[in-house]
């Protein structure tokens, strides 16, 4: 598993996409659509651990239930 992942021709082409709109926006937009990214990385990465921990049963209520 060394070689690096790759885009699809889709994926390449709504990154392009997304390019685009973040040329067009102010610094401010941009900064403030940053933080919005940001913090759903944060949520879905908090959602996968609980989903994780929940399949692999390391949570408290799989335990005790």
């Amino acid at each position: 598993m060394n070689q690096p992942i790759e885009l699809s021709l889709e994926q390449e082409f709504s990154l392009r996409t997304f390019a685009d709109l973040v040329q067009q926006m102010s610094r401010e937009q941009a900064q403030e659509f940053l933080l919005m990214l940001y913090k759903q990385m944060k949520v879905r990465e908090a959602t996968y651990q609980k989903l994780l921990k929940h399949q692999w049963k390391l949570d408290s209520e799989s335990i005790l239930g």
